[in-house]
């Protein structure tokens, strides 16, 4: 799972969220920033609330009091096959090194190919794709 300020930095560049069912989030609040939730149709549900604002509703006494938020509320943290559907073609490839190092090589703005490294594969898209979002 990519750290929160990272997933933080792309919503703030401009990833677009369309919730669907197994996408992971935080609730950006102090005390649940900690605390992952999966949006499913059995515990967390995407809702309207009384003036048709979108919601996400929690079901039964798993997620105790809360009972719902809205997505503004809500920092998604995209998954790697997320992260790496959202390079498109911009993406050119992953490689391992040989020190365990993940390299996500992007093709950002003018053309230009930039090598984005991490420890994990995720964290390399992450990466790559707050690059080329951020690319002037």
């Amino acid at each position: 799972m990519i750290d929160i300020d990272v997933a933080l930095r792309l919503r703030d560049a401009g990833l677009p969220w369309e919730p669907a069912d197994g996408d992971w989030f935080v609730i950006d609040a102090e005390l649940l920033r900690h605390e992952p939730f999966m949006l499913s149709s059995m515990v967390v549900e995407r809702g309207e609330g009384r003036q048709g604002e979108p919601l996400f509703t929690f079901n039964g006494t798993t997620e105790w009091a809360l009972d719902s938020i809205e997505p503004h509320e809500a920092i998604w943290l995209p998954r790697e096959d997320q992260l790496r559907e959202a390079l498109g073609q911009r993406f050119l490839g992953l490689r391992r090194e040989v020190e365990g190092a993940f390299v996500v090589t992007a093709r950002v703005g003018g053309g230009e190919e930039r090598e984005i490294r991490a420890p994990h594969a995720e964290d390399a898209y992450a990466g790559a794709l707050l690059v080329v979002l951020t690319a002037a």
